[in-house]
């Protein structure tokens, strides 16, 4: 079974559920929306890490007020035990302090903690709606020497989460590949939680990308299981990232992935990574 790991939004209530619902052994990741900061996500990120969890914060470059605040991070980080992040430009429309982007947050990160600090970084296998393809590959390619693996926006088709990863290694880019997937979401759920989440600018762009979006917002139950299933044991491919809108109660057997120390039958969606 594939490694899997959950991304799980810092929302109010949201440690006592995970520890109800979610096994110690799974990996999880946090994101960081503008509209909570990163603050929440550290503060939460800490909480789970104490109580057993690996934890992946996310930090959005775009949401570091300086670079006080991103040393500050890297200390918590440090007393937490957390010993990984995943680093994105971020959803903010105007940078809160000096990062503008990704790359040079991975600098400092590299810098304050003496290569120490494992780091992902985004990849788009459906291309952006506000940069160029090239500058994307450009962009992985300066990050590449300060990251540990790629994490793929969210994508419902296989065969370009595997073109981008072979794309990548055409370019020299050798970081593994996390494949972004959604887990089981109704409809409902998704008009309901997508302004909450922010991803309400993002239902038309889905309906656009193929049978497997347009059933997702049809009111069936879309299911990840054939999209695992043409991932797994495919070359470039490390594991799935499943984007998740915490509904962990519909966990079992929905994913169709196994539970084991390291794959969860998570639920859900969430495309957290806009930015470069």
């Amino acid at each position: 079974m594939f490694p899997t790991r959950i991304e799980i939004i810092p929302s109010t209530g949201i440690v006592d559920q995970v520890r109800a619902l979610v096994p110690l052994t799974t990996t999880l990741t946090m994101t960081c929306l503008p509209h909570h900061g990163i603050e929440r996500t550290m503060r939460t990120s800490v909480e789970l890490s104490a109580l057993g969890y690996t934890v992946i914060p996310h930090l959005a470059a775009r949401s570091i007020h300086d670079r006080a605040e991103l040393t500050r991070i890297m200390r918590e980080c440090d007393a937490a035990g957390i010993g990984e992040v995943f680093v994105i430009g971020g959803d903010r429309k105007q940078p809160a302090g000096p990062y503008g982007s990704a790359l040079p947050v991975l600098e400092d990160i590299a810098q304050y903690t003496g290569g120490r600090m494992r780091a992902g970084v985004a990849g788009y296998p459906e291309g952006h709606p506000t940069v160029a393809a090239l500058d994307l590959l450009d962009a992985l390619q300066d990050k590449q020497h300060l990251a540990t693996h790629v994490v793929t926006q969210m994508c419902f088709d296989a065969p370009k989460i595997l073109d981008f990863a072979a794309l990548l290694r055409r370019e020299g880019v050798d970081l593994p590949v996390w494949a972004g997937v959604a887990g089981s979401v109704p409809r409902t759920k998704l008009v309901a939680l997508a302004t909450q989440i922010g991803v309400g600018s993002s239902l038309k762009f889905l309906s656009r990308k193929g049978p497997l979006a347009r059933k997702l917002l049809s009111g069936d139950r879309y299911s990840p299981h054939p999209l695992v299933a043409g991932l797994e044991s495919q070359p470039g491919i490390a594991g799935i990232h499943l984007y998740s809108f915490n509904n962990l109660d519909a966990v079992p057997n929905e994913a169709g992935l196994a539970s084991s120390p390291t794959a969860l039958q998570p639920a859900l969606i969430r495309g957290a990574a806009r930015e470069q």
